[in-house]
């Protein structure tokens, strides 16, 4: 059995899409999903399984929740060795020690494409960086997250 961490978009969000995690903890067992645990009301889950890929996992807890709890939220979703490595690759190191309040990592379904990156890094304007590690886009705001004044 792997261990899987599963990270919710679209619930629980302004009231919008309201769900228990009891209620998603409840859907993954009746799945067959081993030791499902959540956090408070954060759409994170954890859970065990061996039978199938990542992708896989997404797309059948994408449809099962919409089927289920008639709720529609993206899953995405990292083994524990996928987050181990997405924590190795963390193209800040520096900026992780000194000040990690201001680094954020972006999970993404798919890695985007170079040209997409460079893109987005053009068109920064302030202290921010960027970089994208396969499936994770890591960010520093060294000014704060939010609009400046």
């Amino acid at each position: 059995m792997s261990l899987h961490v599963a990270l919710l978009r679209g619930i629980n969000v302004g009231g919008r899409n309201q769900v228990a995690m009891s209620d998603l903890r409840n859907l993954l067992v009746a799945l067959g999903f081993a030791g499902a645990k959540s956090l408070l009301q954060s759409g994170n889950l954890v859970f065990e399984s061996d039978r199938r890929t990542v992708a896989e996992l997404e797309r059948l807890l994408e449809v099962e929740t919409a089927k289920r709890l008639g709720v529609t939220a993206d899953y995405i979703i990292r083994s524990a060795d996928e987050w181990k490595t997405m924590v190795a690759r963390n193209p800040f190191p520096e900026e992780a020690k000194r000040d990690p309040g201001h680094l954020v990592v972006m999970f993404l379904k798919s890695a985007p494409q170079a040209k997409d990156v460079q893109s987005l890094q053009a068109a920064i304007e302030g202290p921010e960086s960027l970089r994208s590690e396969g499936k994770s886009l890591y960010l520093v705001y060294p000014a704060g997250i939010g609009p400046r004044s």
